[in-house]
């Protein structure tokens, strides 16, 4: 779905939030993208992780919240819960004024090059379950990858292609981001064996 019902583009709204006087909350992106909430919120709160900076686990507290809706989705909610606190936080003058904004331009790259693509692999039986395994996945390497390693980048990248996968019904960049995910986790467990095995071999 490339396109909304009133003919506007993803990217469009939500450059029109950004430059909207409405609090830049989780509650107002919910409210104007209800039928595709969990997608939004997911890309909104791992853009960051995947980054190509190390962040220090300064981002963990993002990822466990990605985490916990993945399993909503699981568990077969059809409207995210987040506490009332937690969705009506603004996000902060970094999200805000850098991370949203890059965050956008890479929508946009995406958008362009998007159509909607076996859309029926969205609706399927157990489809958003399913999806929301292989987020909680995703997230739980970015999650356990070593601080300032920068190996969080790669999972994380694979639930933010993921979720405008969803939010632009593209079974084709779905199917990416899950290989990018899953280049990103094989890397996870490979160099944090081999950094474990090299402390204990110093111990």
């Amino acid at each position: 779905m490339t396109k909304q019902a009133n003919n506007t583009t993803f990217s469009s709204q939500l450059e029109a939030w950004l430059k909207g006087k409405q609090p830049k909350t989780i509650a107002s992106l919910i409210e104007l993208f209800e039928d595709k909430s969990f997608a939004i919120v997911f890309l909104i709160l791992m853009i960051l992780p995947a980054l190509p900076i190390p962040t220090g686990g300064l981002t963990h507290i993002l990822e466990l919240v990605v985490a916990l809706l993945a399993i909503e989705m699981i568990i077969g909610l059809k409207s995210l819960w987040l506490p009332n606190s937690w969705k009506q936080r603004k996000l902060g003058k970094t999200m805000e004024g850098k991370v949203v904004p890059l965050m956008l331009r890479r929508v946009k790259w995406f958008e362009q090059r998007s159509k909607p693509r076996w859309k029926w692999i969205f609706t399927a039986p157990l489809a958003e379950r399913l999806l929301g395994v292989i987020v909680l996945i995703f997230t739980l390497f970015a999650f356990v990858a070593p601080p300032f390693s920068g190996l969080d980048t790669l999972p994380s990248l694979g639930v933010v292609i993921i979720s405008l996968a969803i939010i632009l019904d593209d079974a084709l960049m779905l199917f990416a981001g899950f290989l990018v995910g899953i280049v990103g986790g094989a890397l996870v467990i490979g160099l944090g064996a081999a950094a474990f095995e090299g402390v204990t071999r110093i111990l």
